[in-house]
């Protein structure tokens, strides 16, 4: 399928090839191929590896940020309970950053060339192969550079001892998330909790795309409107489940 007769060849690398599809890329992206083996991205070894990230990365890399994050603000006079109060508030800002992020980012609509490429490269390659272990989290380069802004911002509306515990708050918002994701796409949950999280999120994946944008809870779903309807999941989601 492709635009003006344009075809993906799935044994190429893709990322240069899915501008080429134009407006049928948002169809052809949310027709998603269930396989654990992802495709190539790119022809260049090392810009192929920048798109594979282990899941564990995540919190090795990062866990360390949070904790350094939030023993500055205590080395600053905070006390143990008021950076459990900063870290509490930057995980519940970080649930709204991930629900606005996934729906408005992450689900744009695009047609152009490099509108499509971006897509593909931020959200659409996890769509087209949901199931790719190595393209699931983000990388921590793009992280990394996304962290700076979001201190920034931070800084705009904390005092200067209370930014390093909130930016850490969020922080650790953003690795609960990219663990949670990983895990609701290749574990096999054992409570109801984390069963219904998983049934949730699939539903998203493979019933109704452009709602349920919520993952490691459903909280901003509800509060603007984009809660799946109850109707039970289809059989591939069933089969995922298994």
């Amino acid at each position: 399928m492709g635009g003006h007769g344009f075809t993906v060849d799935l044994n190429k690398p893709l990322v240069f090839q899915v501008g080429h599809l134009g407006d049928v890329y948002e169809e052809w992206v949310h027709q998603p191929i269930v396989t654990k083996e992802g495709p190539r991205f790119f022809h260049n070894d090392f810009c192929e590896f920048l798109t594979r990230t282990v899941w564990w990365a995540v919190p090795v890399i990062w866990l360390p940020v949070v904790f350094w994050s939030m023993f500055t603000s205590m080395k600053m006079g905070h006390t143990v309970a008021e950076i459990a109060a900063m870290a509490a508030f930057g995980i519940f800002i970080w649930t709204f950053m991930e629900y606005t992020l996934h729906r408005f980012l992450f689900h744009v609509k695009t047609k152009s060339y490099w509108g499509n490429t971006a897509h593909y490269l931020i959200h659409g390659c996890h769509h087209k192969h949901p199931m790719d272990r190595l393209r699931l989290v983000f990388p921590p380069a793009a992280t990394a550079i996304l962290c700076i802004p979001f201190w920034n911002t931070v800084k705009l509306f904390a005092t200067p001892s209370t930014t390093p515990g909130l930016f850490g708050g969020g922080l650790l918002g953003y690795v609960m998330y990219d663990v949670t994701h990983y895990y609701l796409h290749h574990a096999q949950p054992n409570t109801h909790v984390t069963k219904n999280l998983k049934k949730y999120h699939l539903n998203h994946h493979f019933r109704i795309q452009d709602k349920g944008f919520g993952i490691t809870s459903s909280f901003w779903d509800i509060v603007f409107g984009t809660l799946p309807g109850s109707k039970a999941s289809n059989k591939k989601n069933k089969a995922v489940l298994r």
